[in-house]
């Protein structure tokens, strides 16, 4: 498959100059279809076939199989979660924590790497300590300070306000070497790049398909290394977490999937994992490449002086300044162009794969 086509099977580009991707992206036809052809047989076929649980079971098996080979991770270290904020949730709730215990994560973070250590201050008494950065980027002294101390850290692999990579195996080796696990917010990465979480050393990973993978709502999900999932004990529990659900006394899945709960809509994660497999099908360094390329289009069009994203290429987030953010994001989209604006005062724009040079021109244009 070429990014062309898959453009062509995806109506939330036909009609809107869309680069938000990294809001929500858009599922092309096969994606929806996918997910609803499972549903029509789960409710229609499956109570007469092989019975609805077991169709269920079958999607899920299915989905862990599919982002242990998008993650490079294997299949046992997966559990399915909903989105990145409750995979995020269901590490921080399953962590003993004490009195004191300290959580370092950094300016850079979405909300769901903001509230839930915000609510566990709250719980148990922890302090929350902010790394501040410049630029979208991490002094490696200033971080190896803050986290001397900590229990955990929480930091984006691509962060959502400038772009930007993380060195994330150094940081994972820096708070290692200090006692701390660390927790990767990834969602920004799935579908617009390859990846091989086993090569970041992280303690866990949470990320979901709703992004660049073009996938559907409603599936998130974890990676757990098998030495950090020791020491988490989970505070809630349902069939899917447990070795025997119907056992006199229960014992936790040997694998990530103590973290997952019990019945979930299965069709969500059939369209993921047909997401997954349409990304693959046009290729990592096709994907990248052409991002690349037009990444560099738009910040060559906008100049030095509006970009705070890197001007060399990093991701497909392109950010920069304008005087009104709220106001122009109103404007374009009035005009068809479909931006975002951010917390910080700026505007960020998603260049994906299935854009073309017109999209961004008509941004440019626009603006």
């Amino acid at each position: 498959m070429t990014p062309e086509e898959l453009r062509a099977e995806t109506p939330g580009f036909e009609e809107t100059i869309y680069l938000n991707t990294g809001a929500s992206g858009p599922s092309p036809r096969r994606v929806v279809e996918a997910a609803t052809d499972f549903l029509a047989h789960q409710e229609y076929d499956a109570p007469r076939e092989e019975g609805m649980y077991a169709a269920a079971d079958r999607a899920y098996a299915e989905a862990r199989e599919a982002v242990a080979g998008l993650l490079g991770s294997p299949e046992e270290s997966i559990a399915l979660t909903q989105s990145t904020t409750d995979g995020i949730n269901r590490i921080a709730s399953a962590i003993d924590w004490e009195p004191g215990d300290v959580v370092v994560r950094t300016d850079l973070e979405h909300s769901a790497g903001i509230l839930p250590w915000q609510r566990l201050a709250d719980l148990h008494d922890l302090e929350v300590r902010v790394l501040e950065t410049r630029s979208g980027r991490i002094d490696p002294d200033a971080y190896a300070e803050a986290v001397s101390d900590a229990r955990l850290v929480c930091f984006s692999a691509l962060t959502w306000t400038h772009g930007t990579r993380l060195p994330v195996r150094e940081l994972v080796e820096i708070a290692h070497d200090a006692g701390a696990r660390v927790l990767v917010d990834a969602v920004q990465m799935p579908g617009q790049t390859a990846m091989d979480v086993t090569e970041w050393g992280a303690d866990a990973v949470a990320a979901a398909g709703h992004k660049w993978l073009l996938g559907p709502w409603g599936a998130g999900f974890l990676q757990v290394s098998e030495e950090f999932l020791a020491e988490l004990e989970p505070r809630s529990v349902g069939y899917r977490s447990v070795a025997e659900p119907d056992a006199d006394t229960y014992e936790f899945h040997p694998g990530a999937r103590r973290l997952e709960i019990g019945t979930t809509n299965p069709a969500p994660y059939v369209g993921l994992r047909e997401a997954i497999g349409t990304m693959d099908s046009i290729g990592y360094d096709a994907i990248e490449s052409r991002i690349a390329d037009l990444t560099d289009r738009l910040k060559q069009g906008l100049g030095e002086e509006r970009l705070l994203s890197p001007r060399e290429y990093e991701s497909g987030l392109v950010t920069f300044a304008v005087d009104e953010p709220e106001a122009t994001v109103e404007r374009l989209e009035n005009e068809g162009v479909r931006v975002r604006s951010l917390p910080t005062g700026a505007v960020r724009a998603s260049v994906h794969a299935v854009n073309t040079a017109a999209d961004v021109d008509a941004l440019l244009e626009a603006l």
